[in-house]
């Protein structure tokens, strides 16, 4: 498990030990370091609508081409940190999705090549002002706050087709399914959108969200567990 860390002045990248953190010869505490955003990034692209039983959800047809959209790189946040709540929005909902982060150039790649080009995968949130999303007619706004990409805590090696996803809010189970249910692989998604955009060292491709997806409030904890990824656990607050 891969991880990026802030002890005292200086961030690091390591491996994750049992309850340590091996880097560059020297071990650290889980308890005495920041945990950061695992990887940074010059762009996330989302995917929506990725989901067979969240399209039954909303009543839509399956998409024929996966849905993308961009967040912007000032969204990213890691575990711990706080997901602040605009004052200009009334609904801010969670969304918990499996990301792969991206290990070298990518730029027409075909599915079948996509695992060579993909570091790992970790946990994300595309937090989105749902109420924003409606009245706009499209999803920039809604999806682009400060705060609004939580992923970590760790980039791990894992298998996508099949793996287990849950989210939920103070404890309880908001979102539950898996990976299987996919309408477009990561692989394919891959493919898809390197056709489109250069895809670069530590890009994210969220790879949409399963059903029960629902609102945050102000001092509502949020967590996101896929099945060898570890737990990604941030917090809602009122902004300013």
């Amino acid at each position: 498990m891969m991880v990026r860390f802030q002890f005292e002045d200086t961030v690091y990248r390591g491996r994750v030990a049992g309850r340590s953190i091996e880097a560059g010869g020297r071990f650290y505490d889980l308890d005495e370091v920041e945990i950061l955003a695992p990887w940074e990034t010059t762009k996330v692209v989302c995917v929506g609508l990725n989901y067979v039983e969240h399209a039954k959800e909303l009543n839509m047809d399956l998409p024929k081409e996966p849905i993308i959209f961009l967040k912007p790189p000032t969204s990213v946040i890691g575990p711990g940190a706080d997901i602040v709540i605009p004052p200009s929005s009334s609904q801010v909902d969670y969304e918990g999705e499996l990301a792969a982060v991206i290990g070298k150039r990518c730029k027409n790649v075909a599915a079948e090549e996509a695992d060579d080009h993909i570091l790992g995968y970790m946990n994300f949130n595309d937090v989105t002002a749902r109420d924003l999303q409606r009245r706009d007619g499209q999803w920039t706004r809604a999806k682009s706050f400060d705060t609004f990409a939580p992923m970590g805590p760790y980039v791990v090696d894992a298998d996508p087709a099949s793996l287990k996803i849950q989210t939920r809010v103070n404890g309880t189970a908001r979102q539950s399914s898996v990976t299987s249910d996919l309408i477009f692989s990561v692989p394919e998604l891959v493919e898809f959108i390197s056709t489109i955009m250069t895809l670069l060292p530590g890009d994210v491709i969220a790879s949409g969200t399963p059903p029960g997806v629902g609102q945050l409030k102000a001092g509502d904890v949020v967590e996101v567990e896929i099945e060898g990824l570890g737990a990604l656990k941030n917090r809602a607050v009122a902004g300013g």
